[in-house]
């Protein structure tokens, strides 16, 4: 599960290509965030079905993947161009009050009053913040109109402020900034892939050079017919994002891997409709690629923790006789829907503690150890003390 948010990307002036994008699909596995194995499915070019067709024959002609993933997401009739991220997805964001209860506490930690949403989406984070802390200044930065119904205290922009001091949060953003999509042929050489996209078959181009090459070096070695969605574009964007921030924090949030645990066949993949679907070039589909998160940290001098580890660094805060007492005083661990532990005691139609019961279920789900507990958070202080638990 996961959304992205439309912010204003730099778009290749490529011809339209709509179609159904129908390829050939093979299984692998995919590592995400705790080297979690799950299963995802890539296309995969093969050395001995293309044997006729050697490396430039044709490719010219052909957009890389990079080009039409962009043109996916945000050409004139890309995905998020016309879609809300909430129509196809569900994230934390999502799923209750978890993230913007930390997201409060960095903001008081750091003496932050007000918190900045790069890609903002329909502003559900930020009305999950608002709910949580009301005196907080909220700025909404989103390409898409402003939607109804947002708290008038949602300030909306269409491009970021020159400087803020802020908790200045991209919330699964970087997973939709695209970057160039390689593949090592026989000799272990990472080449540029291209791709038809009306049929989706893709083909191998030139041999990755320059900035890229020395970042898949350093972050993404590959071995012979592994691929790899080449992160140093994603870095750039975060690290310009956080020019902007004067003092306070930077907090990148989203699904991803590092070096110990990249997947083989990359990540690249594509939702829409709330489902997993093949890889379509036409608008279609959300197309995204997990971030390397340890190469964003070290980009921005960041630090890297797990969803999960913060939230349970960040309890929510309840007061005493909201407890239910297991024979002392002393409040339990987090409330468990499953057996009732640290729900609070309700009124007797039993209303408070359903409610204490579905709150229990979106902790678990946002905290869930192999699930989104796994997501990752790049935490980069500017002029302040690291304000997250040792």
């Amino acid at each position: 599960m996961r959304t992205a948010r439309a912010i204003s990307l730099c778009v290749p002036q490529l011809p339209p290509t709509a179609s159904s994008g129908a390829a050939r699909l093979g299984p692998t596995t995919a590592t995400y965030g705790g080297c979690l194995t799950v299963p995802t499915v890539v296309r995969r070019w093969s050395a001995d079905t293309h044997a006729a067709e050697p490396y430039g024959r044709g490719v010219p002609a052909l957009p890389t993947v990079e080009q039409a993933w962009r043109w996916a997401l945000y050409g004139s009739g890309g995905f998020y161009r016309r879609a809300w991220p909430a129509e196809h997805f569900a994230t934390a964001t999502h799923r209750g009050r978890d993230v913007a209860r930390v997201l409060v506490a960095l903001a008081r930690r750091t003496g932050a009053d007000s918190v900045v949403d790069l890609g903002a989406g329909a502003g559900e984070l930020l009305v999950a913040v608002h709910a949580e802390a009301p005196d907080l200044e909220l700025v909404a930065v989103e390409l898409r109109p402003r939607p109804a119904g947002l708290p008038d205290a949602v300030r909306w922009l269409p491009e970021p402020p020159r400087r803020v001091d802020a908790v200045l949060v991209g919330h699964e953003l970087l997973d939709t900034v695209p970057g160039p999509v390689v593949q090592a042929d026989a000799a272990g050489l990472p080449r540029v892939l291209h791709v038809d996209p009306s049929s989706g078959h893709e083909h191998p181009g030139a041999a990755v050079a320059g900035a890229d090459a020395a970042w898949l070096a350093r972050w993404w070695p590959l071995a012979p017919g592994e691929r790899a969605e080449v992160g140093r574009a994603r870095d750039d964007v975060w690290a310009a994002a956080l020019e902007r921030l004067g003092t306070g924090l930077a907090v990148a949030v989203d699904h991803g891997h590092v070096r110990r645990c990249r997947p083989a066949g990359g990540s690249l993949r594509a939702y829409a409709g709330g489902r997993r679907v093949p890889l379509a070039w036409d608008g279609r589909a959300d197309v995204t690629a997990d971030v390397a998160l340890d190469a964003l940290a070290a980009r921005v001098g960041g630090t890297l923790r797990r969803q999960r580890d913060l939230l349970a660094g960040f309890p929510p805060e309840t007061s005493p006789h909201e407890w239910r007492r297991h024979g002392d005083d002393t409040p339990p661990g987090p409330p468990d829907s499953a057996t009732g532990r640290g729900l609070p005691v309700g009124d007797r139609d039993g209303a408070t503690r359903l409610r204490a019961m579905s709150r229990a279920g979106e902790t678990a789900e946002v905290a869930a150890a192999g699930g989104l507990g796994e997501v990752g958070w790049v935490l980069t202080p500017v002029g302040v003390a690291p304000p997250w638990p040792a």
